[in-house]
């Protein structure tokens, strides 16, 4: 996969059954479609459907920030946020094909998940290992 920020070739990182696709030069992370589900539901969260449905059917936000193209259909992404706090803005397909999250993001996204579920100490464990993995900060 190219990076759809710096456009350069990202690895792959694979945990369990989930391949991310990982830009070591921007930090960024794609989930392609059903990956942040698989990832979520290893975790043994609950109720995460609704809230990856609100993240792919929430509003467009208007921003400054470049609109980045999917890396597989290779059209324009919509900007969202994933946070209630409007901090995390990511990139997701219009068609479906995956999320595309800025170095750092993805942590922040495992600590809301994390704050949502803390009676499961598996979804901890799972989550704060994959959070750790991808904690780089922003470029």
């Amino acid at each position: 996969m190219m990076c759809p920020v710096c456009h350069k070739d990202a690895l792959i990182v694979e945990y369990q059954d989930i391949e991310l696709d990982y830009c070591p030069v921007c930090n960024g992370v794609w989930f392609d479609a059903g990956e942040l589900e698989l990832l979520m539901e290893s975790a043994g969260l609950e109720d995460f459907r609704r809230y990856l449905e609100g993240i792919i059917h929430a509003p467009e936000v208007a921003t400054s920030e470049k609109k980045r193209k999917c890396p597989d259909c290779n059209h324009k992404m919509k900007k969202t946020y994933i946070d209630r706090d409007k901090k995390v803005l990511v990139d997701v397909c219009h068609v479906g094909d995956g999320i595309w999250f800025d170095g750092g993001e993805v942590h922040h996204l495992v600590q809301a998940l994390v704050g949502e579920s803390p009676e499961k100490g598996d979804s901890q464990g799972v989550l704060a290992f994959v959070g750790d993995m991808f904690k780089h900060q922003t470029g």
